[in-house]
């Protein structure tokens, strides 16, 4: 079996503050370690339901938080960013059998976590798809049902654990934290690492088929900037148009049209 994972870190439990999420700042090291950990525990999980090959993209600001040394011995780590449309799951295609998504966080515009945001927390205020407003967890679980990949596992905060529960029922999920203003409730990280363990076994023993999530088009992408100049600059990009001064709206027919608009305008 071959399983992709993605993790960021703005849904790793008892996470808080931006500071613990920047590398620059003292925080960030605690944090980097137990996003490491948590990865390493849905790795041994993948393993134990059968995994031999093992792909963890390092999705969070540098990509280059993840210790390599304490992943399995199967595990090939993806660091830094290539630029690709794919952007978190690069290198993703037909060949994995599932892909999870370790650490994911509440969507721009969202007060269930304060780290909430969508690719970009100094540029985006709500990215919408169809006129629903959408997350990472959207973009990429959809970008998986494109090439014929089931998303199986997800962990996070509280809001896209019952959003990924909504779009499919037949996901796994390990809640890990609860917002509350600026603040959070998180559970204990011992707890959490032992339910990413167990949930990831149990999502990848499962039926696979049933958590694949292929989008229909067509698309309406809109992106709603912090600032206009971001808005007027989206605006010229081939096929946008400025539809107000912090909106841009794009129409496409396929979906690998709205990743690639995304590298582009944000």
């Amino acid at each position: 079996m071959k399983v992709y994972i993605s993790a960021d870190i703005e849904g790793i439990a008892g996470i808080a503050h931006w500071d613990e999420a920047n590398r620059q700042h003292p925080d960030w090291q605690a944090f980097r370690d137990r996003m490491t950990e948590h990865v390493a525990a849905a790795c041994e999980g993948a393993v134990a339901a059968g995994a031999t090959e093992i792909w963890v993209k390092d999705a969070h600001a540098s990509a280059r938080n993840i210790d390599a040394s304490r992943l399995p011995r199967c595990t090939r780590l993806i660091r830094g960013w290539s630029e690709h449309p794919l952007m978190m799951v690069q290198e993703l295609d037909h060949t994995f059998d599932a892909v999870a998504f370790v650490g994911y966080h509440a969507k721009a515009g969202s007060g269930a976590n304060p780290l909430a945001h969508t690719m970009s927390s100094a540029k985006i205020m709500r990215m919408r798809l169809n006129g629903a407003t959408i997350g990472e967890y959207h973009l990429f679980a959809w970008a998986a049902g494109v090439r014929g990949v089931p998303a199986v596992f997800l962990s996070g905060d509280d809001e896209i654990c019952a959003e990924a529960v909504a779009l499919n029922p037949a996901i796994t999920t390990v809640p890990t934290m609860r917002g509350v203003g600026e603040s959070t409730i998180g559970r204990h990280p011992e707890v959490v690492r032992d339910e990413l363990r167990s949930g990831m076994e149990a999502a990848l023993s499962g039926e696979l088929r049933r958590c694949l999530l292929v989008p229909t088009g067509p698309f309406v992408l809109e992106l709603e900037f912090h600032k206009a100049g971001r808005a007027y600059r989206g605006g010229h990009y081939p096929g946008a148009e400025q539809i107000d001064d912090h909106t841009v709206r794009l129409e496409a027919s396929d979906y690998g049209d709205v990743l690639r608009a995304l590298v582009f305008l944000i």
